[in-house]
């Protein structure tokens, strides 16, 4: 098997375990709050990394990018705080479909900071994603809702978490990166969980558990896949996170996403998918 379809593989397991956080999270936030589920997500990841890197801690603490490491570890942390503030306010599907402009934006950001072309072709993907995004929230209408626009921030601070795991990737062990994303979120959360807590019961604390397995075996997955492989290559495989929040929302919690939803779902993918056929049909040329 290729670096390329490794890279592929462990992007579509990232996605899967993300989604099953992501419904996880729904089924927790309304009995907890958002607050304390962010906090079990990251500090789940740290306990469970802690003690997978024990044996060669020093190793793993020590990092060529500090600053880096700790940009990546809040724009993490942010993006996961407002997605899950957004799962807790709006339909999961809906969530998901703004959530998927983040390859598009990745595009952008590689442009703009990594110093790839944009063309034409480029901004026409960029815009019409961010068209598909105003055909799901609708604003002005009487369906508009402001949570929708949580969603939306995700995808901006997840883009640009994304970048900046490609510029350390080549460089440190997936490891370190992992360490630092849960260690960071770990200590920021817990000086602010205490003022939200309350005491979960015992499915509660079951699903907390789920969220901080799923989540950290997705971040996981996620880095090594971004070190083996190219964004840009990486970025339209995100989009099967649709399907999967897809069947999450309707199994688990009766949501049928309405025309409209499925109609801008199909506008942000098609517009990412177009982006990343331009860009692979360059590089053969």
């Amino acid at each position: 098997m290729t670096e390329q379809n490794r890279a592929i593989l462990l992007m579509i397991a990232a996605i899967f375990c993300f989604s099953v956080m992501d419904a996880t999270v729904k089924a927790l936030a309304p009995n907890v709050g958002v607050l304390p589920a962010l906090w079990a997500r990251y500090a789940g990841q740290m306990l469970l990394v802690f003690l997978l890197v024990l044996p060669r801690l020093k190793t793993v603490v020590q990092t060529r990018y500090p600053v880096l490491q700790f940009l990546r570890s809040i724009l993490l942390m942010g993006a996961t705080a407002f997605f899950f503030t957004g799962l807790s306010l709006i339909p999961l599907s809906d969530a998901a479909a703004l959530m998927s402009t983040n390859p598009v934006l990745i595009t952008l950001g590689a442009a703009i900071f990594l110093g790839e072309k944009l063309g034409v072709r480029r901004i026409a993907g960029i815009a019409a994603a961010m068209i598909g995004a105003l055909i799901i929230i609708r604003p002005g209408s009487d369906v508009f809702s402001p949570a929708a626009l949580f969603p939306l921030g995700a995808a901006v601070c997840y883009s640009a978490y994304a970048l900046l795991t490609r510029r350390v990737g080549a460089d440190e062990d997936v490891w370190t990166s992992l360490f630092y994303t849960g260690f960071v979120g770990t200590v920021l959360l817990s000086l602010l969980v205490p003022f939200q807590w309350q005491p979960p019961s015992g499915t509660d604390i079951g699903l907390m558990v789920i969220v901080a397995i799923a989540g950290t075996t997705g971040q996981l997955a996620l880095i090594q896949a971004f070190t083996k492989g190219e964004a840009a290559m990486l970025a339209p495989y995100s989009y099967t996170g649709l399907a999967f929040a897809a069947v999450w929302s309707v199994i688990l919690f009766s949501e049928f996403p309405d025309f409209w939803t499925i109609v801008g779902s199909l506008v942000i993918a098609a517009a990412g998918l177009y982006v990343w056929y331009r860009e692979t049909r360059q590089k053969i040329r």
